[in-house]
């Protein structure tokens, strides 16, 4: 089983969910990864690592492979330099609303840079919820 934490437009119901998700998702459960949430202007979010609860879902997907799907979706490549990727891919604990953890996830993060050169906004709520 794959489990990774999503945050942006691949939550149920988001584009990308429904592109790359649906009908591969065994559950999925409201949860929380620390980080901080930016917007972007190009119209979905990215993550850094920090200590801020960061509002998303725990899927888990029962076709491992997938993972190397999402990672060509999200520009990650393991062997460039973190720099190079659009976003990065670790393995960090999620912890459901009332603080139990789930384990751990795969999660996509962005470095600060990429942020502040896309002109990313930090999320006051560290949810995204696009309009």
């Amino acid at each position: 089983m794959l489990k990774v934490f999503v945050y942006g437009t691949l939550k149920p119901g988001e584009s990308n969910y429904l592109r790359y998700c649906a009908g591969k998702v065994v559950e999925e459960e409201r949860s929380i990864a620390y980080g901080q949430l930016f917007a972007l202007p190009v119209g979905y979010p990215a993550m850094t690592i920090g200590d801020r609860p960061i509002q998303g879902y725990l899927l888990t997907l029962a076709n491992p492979n997938l993972l190397e799907t999402l990672d060509n979706l999200e520009d990650y490549h393991p062997h460039r330099l973190l720099e190079e990727n659009y976003y990065n891919r670790s393995e960090i604990e999620i912890f459901a609303p009332d603080g139990q953890s789930l384990g751990l996830a795969w999660a996509y993060f962005m470095t600060v840079e990429k942020i502040q050169s896309l002109g990313g906004i930090p999320i006051p709520s560290n949810c995204w919820n696009p309009t």
